[in-house]
């Protein structure tokens, strides 16, 4: 038999609330080899993330890669740690709370915001289960993916799907898959690219590095690589770049596959080896600043950069807790909540909260619960 969690939670009369569920990748708990080791064991074990034959891939993984890549990987991740943690989580709760007290501010019913990790912590089950606790029945679920790929956010849902599947009592839901097109986004977008700009010059090019996939993933039908050229268009235009003042590359690419092409470091290079002496860049796939922001691109390509012959590689921050980036993210979901009593025009928490309790009354004198 299944074990559910929440069977004996159902009471009638009990106050119902809106939940959202705001996800991203993760981070080790510490900048540490056995840190990063059990996160990248995870992380590296998803089937969405490595579409290989599980059993060969146990071997390489184990064999190989987490005998070497998580001492690396923590040294890395030592050059970023901030006195409050990962870079990642921090800018993460800050959006959390920044987003619910904006939803709050907006809603005449009461909403509650969880942070869920795909791997590491705080996961997506003890998000889920903190919105079970405050009786959550109508949960929006949002990825902090821009673009879609299955690795990222189809992965998110996967996680999301495997949780409730052992609650007794599912919550309405729903799910945001992408906003890599949303005039918000990609005004917040241009607005932190024109201040990085008047606060520290402005480079002869713009580069759009987003996180790179297997190409084969492209092949196979992952719309990601499509979105991520559609994002730099839009965020070119907005910007008035004519063509050859911008491109678009991917970064972070492991192993001798081939991925999604141009990559950026090469791309670098070849900017500097023929003749550019200050660029810019930035990561619209990144909602947060992390490791492969702030290390990967912010230290290590700009010393490619540097090396082959420029001056300067000047990064512009992922967006975070800008204000703009939160407001856009507030009307997303007040987008995606739209139907939902709460959101509905006339809905008022007391009427509900007297019908729940006439509810409960009539529970009462029917022997109920």
């Amino acid at each position: 038999m299944p074990r559910y969690v929440g069977s004996a939670d159902y009471r009638h009369g009990t106050s119902e609330t809106l939940g959202v569920l705001l996800a991203n990748l993760g981070t080790p708990t510490a900048p540490t080899t056995p840190a990063v080791r059990r996160y990248l064991a995870e992380f590296l074990w998803d089937p969405r993330i490595i579409e290989l034959p599980r059993p060969l891939w146990w071997l390489i993984l184990h064999g190989v890669i987490l005998r070497f890549r998580p001492r690396r990987s923590a040294e890395a991740y030592a050059k970023v740690w901030t006195d409050e943690g990962s870079p990642l989580l921090v800018w993460s709760k800050k959006q959390r709370a920044g987003l619910e007290k904006m939803l709050a501010a907006s809603l005449p019913a009461p909403v509650h915001v969880a942070l869920g990790m795909r791997y590491g912590e705080p996961s997506i089950e003890s998000a889920l289960e903190e919105l079970r606790q405050a009786n959550v029945r109508r949960l929006l679920v949002l990825p902090l993916y821009p673009q879609y790929s299955a690795t990222t956010t189809g992965s998110t849902f996967d996680a999301v799907a495997a949780a409730l599947s052992r609650w007794r009592w599912l919550p309405e839901l729903r799910m945001v898959t992408d906003y890599h097109d949303a005039p918000g986004y990609v005004d917040a977008l241009a607005a932190s690219v024109r201040e990085h700009w008047a606060a520290h010059g402005r480079g002869e090019h713009l580069v759009m590095s987003f996180h790179g996939l297997p190409r084969r993933y492209l092949e196979s039908g992952d719309p990601y690589h499509c979105y991520c050229h559609h994002t730099g268009r839009l965020l070119a235009a907005a910007l008035g770049l004519a063509d050859g003042a911008w491109s678009v590359s991917f970064q972070s690419r492991v192993g001798r596959e081939e991925w999604l092409r141009p990559y950026t470091d090469e791309h670098l290079k070849a900017l500097a080896g023929g003749g550019m002496k200050r660029a810019d860049i930035v990561c619209p796939g990144f909602s947060a600043d992390c490791l492969e922001t702030l290390e990967e691109i912010g230290e290590e390509n700009a010393g490619y950069f540097i090396e082959a012959g420029g001056e300067g590689l000047s990064y512009v921050p992922a967006l975070n807790a800008r204000n703009d980036h939160l407001g856009f993210l507030t009307q997303l979901v007040l987008k995606n909540l739209r139907g939902w009593p709460e959101v509905s025009p006339g809905y008022k928490p007391e009427d509900r909260a007297a019908q729940l309790e006439r509810s409960a009354e009539i529970a009462v004198r029917a022997g109920g619960r």
